[in-house]
């Protein structure tokens, strides 16, 4: 069972990083959608972090939430405009 949270853990911790690494954020920075696209980012971000935090300290079950958290703000603000983002693919539902 740790083998499918590791790998699991894995593949949310690769997928926000590319995510975030595609998510262009669509209205200007200066508009309040810009920055609620800024604040979007930031929570993705934060979460990224977090879980990285959390594999290095041997918790991978918060790791995980945190990957995955992180990837449903990304995905939430691209499914409402905030983000170009590519539609093939695996990395978002829009």
């Amino acid at each position: 069972m740790a083998a499918d949270l590791d790998e699991k853990t894995d593949r949310y911790e690769g997928l926000l990083a590319d995510a975030l690494a595609e998510a262009d954020p669509v209205p200007p920075a200066d508009s309040p959608l810009g920055e609620a696209a800024a604040e979007y980012l930031e929570m993705a971000e934060s979460y990224l972090e977090d879980g990285r935090h959390f594999r290095e300290h041997d918790d991978p079950v918060n790791a995980l939430a945190a990957f995955s958290y992180g990837h449903a703000w990304l995905d939430a603000g691209a499914r409402i405009g905030l983000f170009d983002v590519p539609e093939a693919g695996h990395l978002f539902t829009v």
